[in-house]
């Protein structure tokens, strides 16, 4: 029974931020939406799959080396470090330069890819704390205002205390979702990078 009357205050009180709140809440679900997203996208096995490394030794190892084999095999699910092998073995026989060019150009697209849906995290991260200062400045905004319209003799203080409390709801709700966003985009972000080394 208890836990059931703690739902409902926090129902009321998410009713009491006001319309603000919606956008946050909604925020909220595209941070877990993405998050698990990107957990799942960023396995080890997206950068290096499962025996593409012995298959690798294998081709290598053969004498001579088929730079077509390789690149096949890049092909069937190589995953980034096949992308990037794939660009590499693409400019065999060229210049040094030209193929350290090529496997830049390969890395930056991966990761292009891999960062694409951070951004929507990283976006939550900076918003969901806006919309909560607006809710707060919008509900400051209408608690000054409710006060200063009450008749003579009533109390002020109560009046403008119980507003102020509930124009930081907003404030609070946003916090509670941009703090979380911003450790999860940190840690996958990190997760990338390590991908990389």
């Amino acid at each position: 029974m208890n836990e059931l009357s703690d739902v409902r205050n926090l129902w009321e009180m998410f009713l009491a931020g006001g319309p603000l709140m919606w956008p946050i809440a909604a925020l909220s679900v595209v941070v877990l939406a993405f998050a698990l997203e990107r957990a799942w996208a960023l396995r080890p096995g997206r950068f290096v799959p499962r025996g593409f490394a012995a298959d690798l030794d294998r081709l290598v190892g053969a004498r001579p080396c088929d730079l077509r084999s390789v690149r096949e095999r890049c092909d069937r699910g190589g995953g980034v470090a096949g992308a990037v092998l794939r660009a590499a073995t693409a400019r065999a026989g060229r210049p040094a330069a030209d193929v350290e060019r090529a496997v830049e150009v390969a890395k930056e697209r991966e990761a292009a890819a891999l960062y694409a849906n951070i951004r929507p995290i990283t976006l939550a991260v900076q918003v969901t704390p806006l919309l909560g200062l607006l809710g707060t400045v919008q509900g400051m905004i209408l608690a000054f205002y409710t006060t200063a319209q009450l008749e003579a003799g009533a109390n002020r203080a109560a009046e403008l205390a119980s507003g102020i409390y509930v124009a930081l709801i907003t404030t609070f709700a946003g916090l509670c979702v941009a703090i979380p966003a911003a450790v999860l985009a940190h840690l996958l972000e990190g997760r990338i990078m390590a991908g990389f080394r």
